[in-house]
């Protein structure tokens, strides 16, 4: 299953970049998460080993390891899920009119057995609820934290 997702943050990439790399940080904005816990010594680049504690309609669903598989800021990284849901997510950056376009890519699969690829097909439409709201929630996190400080 491939669920894919846009959305315009008003601020360069590379402050894009910084808000989404902040792992613990991200269950400000992705609310499915309770918690997000680096597991690893490095907190940048291929290697970054995360736990993730997720939830589903508001009730504790599982624990997820996943591994940052690709880094190339400020422009795309992809995550390798390890859980109940094995495949790659994948988020790019591109500047644009009026910010950044962060596209976010879940090229996933259930590891339920026989009938994993029905959940899925099932829990689809799902994620791409879920996917939406997080990016409008790491908007909103984006535009309450004002402009990044520039440095002189």
């Amino acid at each position: 299953m491939t669920v894919e997702r846009s959305i315009v943050v008003p601020c360069p990439p590379e402050e894009a970049w910084n808000v989404l790399t902040e792992w613990e940080r991200q269950v400000d904005w992705m609310l499915d998460a309770d918690e997000i816990m680096v597991r690893s010594e490095q907190r940048v680049g291929v290697g970054v080993r995360l736990v993730v504690r997720t939830r589903l309609f508001q009730i504790p669903a599982f624990t997820e390891p996943m591994e940052v598989t690709a880094w190339d800021p400020p422009r795309s990284l992809a995550i390798a899920h390890g859980g109940p849901v094995r495949g790659l997510g994948t988020w790019t950056l591109a500047a644009v009119d009026g910010g950044t376009r962060f596209t976010w890519i879940e090229d996933v699969e259930l590891r339920v057995p026989v009938v994993g690829a029905v959940a899925a097909a099932l829990y689809a439409p799902v994620m791409r609820v879920l996917m939406g709201r997080a990016q409008r929630q790491l908007r909103r996190v984006i535009i309450a934290s004002g402009p990044a400080p520039t440095q002189r």
